[in-house]
């Protein structure tokens, strides 16, 4: 497939001014240039050419919010004067795998003042001597050569992470919410352990009530208990007596006669 057709195909639906990210794979430029991209992607952001044949960017349209491009792995040697031109927003570089040789073919990058990253992989240019020192001499405004800074300290995985760090805020901030957090998680705990405890305490005297009145009421019912009995018996004693008497006084009138 051409790349014309391919970029035709990726708009699903969408005019060119809705698209902000363009992955243009699987297809070729039929004659080196970049085909079937217009002024009218005036809000893309994002562009991806990789491994399609390019070996020039002279026709690459105005597109004033490129932040990124992705043009690895095709034969580009020069010509860079077109993005400084034509995407003066743009970021994040990648030209990894063309046929940049010279130091000199960098020159026009200069005028790409937002430029934080550039890759150059594989790139003839990248086995000169000194090549590190003296990109980041040539083009000041870099942060990140080929995923590393000056200092050899290593790039975010994505310009993501940079912009995520951005809207957070200042260093600092997210941890002190995260301890003020912990401290209010801490406080709340403590108040509900005072709460349960003194609703404990309270439902135990309560308790303890209970059981008391219980402990009355069970000792009332025993002594009723035994007078009660304490009754019977005596109710038994009174009527063997009264019966003794009865036998006695039977006796003696036995006895009179």
């Amino acid at each position: 497939m051409d790349m014309k057709a391919r970029i035709a195909q990726e708009l699903k639906g969408r005019t060119p001014d809705e698209v902000v990210e363009l992955v243009v794979y699987n297809c070729r430029s039929s004659d080196g240039e970049v085909e079937g991209l217009t002024e009218d992607y005036a809000r893309l952001e994002v562009l991806s050419v990789v491994n399609v044949g390019l070996s020039s960017l002279v026709k690459l349209p105005p597109l004033p919010r490129l932040r990124k491009l992705e043009a690895s792995d095709n034969t580009i040697s020069g010509g860079l004067d077109a993005l400084a031109e034509r995407c003066p927003a743009l970021t994040h570089l990648n030209l990894s795998g063309n046929r940049i040789k010279e130091l000199s073919a960098l020159e026009a990058l200069q005028n790409l003042k937002g430029l934080r990253s550039l890759d150059l992989y594989s790139c003839e240019v990248s086995t000169a001597d000194d090549y590190r020192e003296n990109v980041f001499e040539l083009l000041p405004q870099l942060t990140y050569l080929d995923g590393y800074d000056q200092e050899d300290n290593e790039a975010p995985e994505s310009e993501g992470d940079d912009d995520d760090d951005d809207e957070a805020g200042p260093p600092g901030d997210e941890d002190d919410e995260e301890e003020d957090e912990e401290e209010e998680d801490e406080e709340g705990s403590e108040g509900d352990d005072g709460e349960v405890g003194l609703s404990y305490l309270m439902k135990e005297g309560i308790q303890d009530e209970d059981d008391d009145g219980d402990y009355v009421e069970e000792v009332e019912e025993e002594d009723e208990e035994e007078e009660e009995d304490g009754d019977v018996e005596a109710a038994a004693v009174g009527g063997e007596k009264r019966k003794r008497d009865a036998d006695d006084e039977g006796d003696d009138d036995d006895d009179d006669e």
